[in-house]
Protein backbone atom coordinates (compact mmCIF):
# COMPACT_ATOMS: atom_id res chain seq x y z
CA UNK A 1 0.00 0.00 0.00
CA UNK A 2 1.22 3.66 -0.94
CA UNK A 3 0.88 6.16 1.70
CA UNK A 4 0.87 9.87 2.12
CA UNK A 5 0.55 11.29 5.78
CA UNK A 6 -0.10 15.24 6.79
CA UNK A 7 -0.07 15.33 10.70
CA UNK A 8 1.38 18.62 12.20
CA UNK A 9 2.66 16.54 15.23
CA UNK A 10 5.88 15.25 14.49
CA UNK A 11 6.56 12.52 16.90
CA UNK A 12 2.25 11.41 15.51
CA UNK A 13 3.96 11.22 11.93
CA UNK A 14 6.92 9.85 12.18
CA UNK A 15 5.60 7.43 14.30
CA UNK A 16 3.07 6.59 11.87
CA UNK A 17 6.07 6.36 9.53
CA UNK A 18 8.07 4.17 11.16
CA UNK A 19 4.68 1.93 11.78
CA UNK A 20 3.49 1.53 8.03
CA UNK A 21 7.03 1.00 7.03
CA UNK A 22 7.84 -2.18 9.61
CA UNK A 23 4.11 -3.27 8.23
CA UNK A 24 5.33 -3.44 4.49
CA UNK A 25 3.66 -0.04 3.57
CA UNK A 26 5.50 2.86 1.59
CA UNK A 27 5.25 6.43 2.79
CA UNK A 28 5.05 8.34 -0.42
CA UNK A 29 5.52 11.46 2.06
CA UNK A 30 4.80 12.81 5.19
CA UNK A 31 3.88 16.40 5.76
CA UNK A 32 2.34 18.93 8.40
CA UNK A 33 -0.26 20.96 6.65
CA UNK A 34 -3.36 20.82 4.75
CA UNK A 35 -1.56 22.68 1.34
CA UNK A 36 1.58 20.49 1.40
CA UNK A 37 -0.94 17.39 1.31
CA UNK A 38 -2.86 18.31 -1.84
CA UNK A 39 0.64 18.89 -3.24
CA UNK A 40 2.04 15.62 -2.66
CA UNK A 41 -1.10 13.80 -3.67
CA UNK A 42 -0.46 15.99 -7.05
CA UNK A 43 2.77 14.53 -7.22
CA UNK A 44 1.81 11.48 -6.76
CA UNK A 45 -1.91 10.57 -7.70
CA UNK A 46 -1.19 6.58 -7.83
CA UNK A 47 -1.46 6.87 -3.97
CA UNK A 48 -4.25 4.54 -2.21
CA UNK A 49 -4.64 6.42 0.30
CA UNK A 50 -4.13 9.64 2.16
CA UNK A 51 -3.67 10.14 6.40
CA UNK A 52 -4.73 13.42 7.20
CA UNK A 53 -5.53 14.99 10.28
CA UNK A 54 -8.64 17.80 11.00
CA UNK A 55 -6.81 21.04 12.76
CA UNK A 56 -3.77 21.71 11.41
CA UNK A 57 -1.53 25.40 10.50
CA UNK A 58 -2.12 27.63 10.09
CA UNK A 59 -4.96 28.12 11.40
CA UNK A 60 -5.83 24.74 13.64
CA UNK A 61 -9.69 24.85 12.47
CA UNK A 62 -10.33 22.82 9.68
CA UNK A 63 -7.37 23.15 7.25
CA UNK A 64 -7.37 19.01 7.24
CA UNK A 65 -10.93 18.75 6.33
CA UNK A 66 -10.58 21.34 3.12
CA UNK A 67 -7.56 19.15 1.99
CA UNK A 68 -9.95 15.80 2.42
CA UNK A 69 -12.37 17.10 0.60
CA UNK A 70 -10.44 18.48 -2.36
CA UNK A 71 -8.63 15.54 -2.32
CA UNK A 72 -12.11 13.40 -2.32
CA UNK A 73 -13.07 15.44 -5.47
CA UNK A 74 -10.10 15.97 -7.22
CA UNK A 75 -8.89 12.20 -7.12
CA UNK A 76 -11.80 10.31 -6.51
CA UNK A 77 -9.46 7.11 -6.79
CA UNK A 78 -7.85 7.83 -3.25
CA UNK A 79 -8.64 6.94 -0.19
CA UNK A 80 -9.04 9.50 2.67
CA UNK A 81 -8.74 8.33 6.49
CA UNK A 82 -9.37 10.97 8.73
CA UNK A 83 -7.62 11.29 12.36
CA UNK A 84 -9.21 13.79 15.04
CA UNK A 85 -8.85 14.00 18.84
CA UNK A 86 -12.66 14.87 19.44
CA UNK A 87 -15.50 13.91 17.56
CA UNK A 88 -16.50 16.76 15.25
CA UNK A 89 -19.91 15.77 14.14
CA UNK A 90 -19.92 18.88 10.89
CA UNK A 91 -16.96 17.46 9.59
CA UNK A 92 -17.31 14.06 9.99
CA UNK A 93 -20.66 14.39 8.29
CA UNK A 94 -19.08 16.67 5.37
CA UNK A 95 -16.66 14.17 4.49
CA UNK A 96 -18.93 11.59 4.17
CA UNK A 97 -21.94 13.58 2.47
CA UNK A 98 -19.44 15.37 0.30
CA UNK A 99 -18.76 12.52 -1.80
CA UNK A 100 -20.16 8.90 -0.46
CA UNK A 101 -18.52 5.84 0.50
CA UNK A 102 -19.63 2.26 0.67
CA UNK A 103 -20.26 -1.44 -1.33
CA UNK A 104 -22.97 -1.40 -3.85
CA UNK A 105 -26.34 -2.99 -3.63
CA UNK A 106 -25.45 -5.42 -6.14
CA UNK A 107 -26.01 -6.58 -9.48
CA UNK A 108 -26.48 -3.62 -11.70
CA UNK A 109 -26.37 -0.67 -8.58
CA UNK A 110 -24.32 1.74 -9.35
CA UNK A 111 -20.38 1.60 -9.04
CA UNK A 112 -19.47 3.72 -5.24
CA UNK A 113 -16.45 5.55 -6.01
CA UNK A 114 -13.00 3.98 -5.70
CA UNK A 115 -11.30 5.64 -3.02
CA UNK A 116 -12.89 5.16 0.60
CA UNK A 117 -13.21 7.15 3.18
CA UNK A 118 -13.11 7.13 7.37
CA UNK A 119 -13.09 9.27 10.32
CA UNK A 120 -10.79 7.45 13.15
CA UNK A 121 -9.89 9.31 16.84
CA UNK A 122 -6.29 9.45 17.87
CA UNK A 123 -6.66 7.11 20.40
CA UNK A 124 -7.18 4.17 17.60
CA UNK A 125 -3.55 4.42 16.54
CA UNK A 126 -2.47 3.40 19.43
CA UNK A 127 -4.60 -0.13 18.58
CA UNK A 128 -2.33 -1.06 15.91
CA UNK A 129 -4.60 -3.61 14.60
CA UNK A 130 -7.93 -1.63 14.07
CA UNK A 131 -5.93 1.50 13.02
CA UNK A 132 -4.46 -0.86 10.47
CA UNK A 133 -7.83 -2.77 9.30
CA UNK A 134 -9.05 0.70 8.93
CA UNK A 135 -6.48 2.46 6.75
CA UNK A 136 -6.88 -1.07 4.30
CA UNK A 137 -10.89 -0.42 4.18
CA UNK A 138 -10.30 3.22 3.37
CA UNK A 139 -7.40 1.87 0.70
CA UNK A 140 -9.65 -0.82 -0.88
CA UNK A 141 -13.07 2.11 -1.26
CA UNK A 142 -14.80 1.74 1.88
CA UNK A 143 -15.50 3.36 4.90
CA UNK A 144 -13.83 3.06 7.89
CA UNK A 145 -15.60 5.09 10.56
CA UNK A 146 -14.98 4.45 14.52
CA UNK A 147 -17.87 3.32 16.61
CA UNK A 148 -17.25 6.54 19.01
CA UNK A 149 -17.85 8.78 15.85
CA UNK A 150 -21.07 6.92 14.63
CA UNK A 151 -22.67 6.72 18.45
CA UNK A 152 -22.04 10.84 18.29
CA UNK A 153 -23.42 11.31 14.79
CA UNK A 154 -26.84 9.26 15.79
CA UNK A 155 -27.42 10.29 19.06
CA UNK A 156 -31.14 11.55 17.82
CA UNK A 157 -34.05 11.95 19.75
CA UNK A 158 -37.12 9.32 18.50
CA UNK A 159 -39.13 11.59 18.61
CA UNK A 160 -37.74 13.53 15.67
CA UNK A 161 -35.76 11.03 13.69
CA UNK A 162 -37.70 9.63 11.08
CA UNK A 163 -36.11 6.40 11.81
CA UNK A 164 -38.11 5.67 14.01
CA UNK A 165 -39.40 3.03 12.70
CA UNK A 166 -36.33 0.18 12.05
CA UNK A 167 -36.21 -2.40 15.41
CA UNK A 168 -33.47 -2.37 17.16
CA UNK A 169 -31.99 -4.96 15.05
CA UNK A 170 -32.18 -2.84 11.99
CA UNK A 171 -30.85 -0.37 14.16
CA UNK A 172 -27.70 -2.15 14.59
CA UNK A 173 -27.11 -3.51 11.16
CA UNK A 174 -27.27 0.45 9.89
CA UNK A 175 -24.67 1.28 12.66
CA UNK A 176 -22.54 -1.11 11.06
CA UNK A 177 -23.10 -0.24 7.65
CA UNK A 178 -22.16 2.99 8.65
CA UNK A 179 -18.97 2.20 10.45
CA UNK A 180 -18.26 0.89 6.70
CA UNK A 181 -18.36 -2.72 7.43
CA UNK A 182 -19.51 -5.63 4.31
CA UNK A 183 -22.50 -7.70 4.84
CA UNK A 184 -20.26 -10.55 6.45
CA UNK A 185 -18.48 -8.74 8.88
CA UNK A 186 -21.59 -7.42 9.97
CA UNK A 187 -23.40 -10.83 10.19
CA UNK A 188 -20.03 -11.82 12.18
CA UNK A 189 -20.49 -8.88 14.28
CA UNK A 190 -24.00 -9.61 15.18
CA UNK A 191 -23.89 -13.51 15.47
CA UNK A 192 -26.35 -13.69 12.58
CA UNK A 193 -26.39 -15.45 9.41
CA UNK A 194 -25.26 -13.32 6.21
CA UNK A 195 -29.19 -13.92 4.78
CA UNK A 196 -30.29 -12.85 8.07
CA UNK A 197 -27.92 -9.53 7.31
CA UNK A 198 -29.25 -9.36 4.23
CA UNK A 199 -33.12 -9.48 5.07
CA UNK A 200 -32.64 -6.48 7.40
CA UNK A 201 -30.76 -4.25 5.16
CA UNK A 202 -33.82 -4.86 2.84
CA UNK A 203 -36.19 -4.29 5.46
CA UNK A 204 -34.55 -1.09 5.91
CA UNK A 205 -34.29 0.16 2.67
CA UNK A 206 -38.39 -0.47 2.17
CA UNK A 207 -38.68 1.62 5.67
CA UNK A 208 -35.96 4.69 4.35
CA UNK A 209 -38.13 4.27 0.64
CA UNK A 210 -35.21 4.30 -0.52
CA UNK A 211 -35.72 2.66 -4.31
CA UNK A 212 -34.06 0.07 -6.35
CA UNK A 213 -33.34 2.49 -9.29
CA UNK A 214 -31.88 5.10 -6.72
CA UNK A 215 -29.06 6.93 -8.91
CA UNK A 216 -26.83 6.11 -6.17
CA UNK A 217 -26.36 3.02 -3.70
CA UNK A 218 -29.27 2.39 -1.82
CA UNK A 219 -26.67 1.60 1.19
CA UNK A 220 -25.21 5.01 0.28
CA UNK A 221 -28.08 6.93 0.56
CA UNK A 222 -29.33 4.72 3.94
CA UNK A 223 -26.27 5.76 5.53
CA UNK A 224 -26.48 9.27 4.52
CA UNK A 225 -30.30 9.41 5.50
CA UNK A 226 -29.15 7.84 9.24
CA UNK A 227 -26.36 10.39 9.58
CA UNK A 228 -28.99 13.31 8.52
CA UNK A 229 -31.97 12.43 10.23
Amino acid sequence: MRVILADDSTLLREGLVRLLTEEGHEVVAAVGDGTALVAAVEAAPDVDAVVVDVRMPPTHTDEGLRAALEIRRRWPGVGVLVLSQYVEKRYATELLTGEGAGETDGPGAPAAPSGGVGYVLKDRVVQVDEFLDALERVATGRAAFDPEVVRRLLARSTRTDPLSRLTPRERDVLDAMAQGHANAAIAERLYVSRSAVEKHINAIFDKLELPGNAGYSRRVLAVLRYLGS
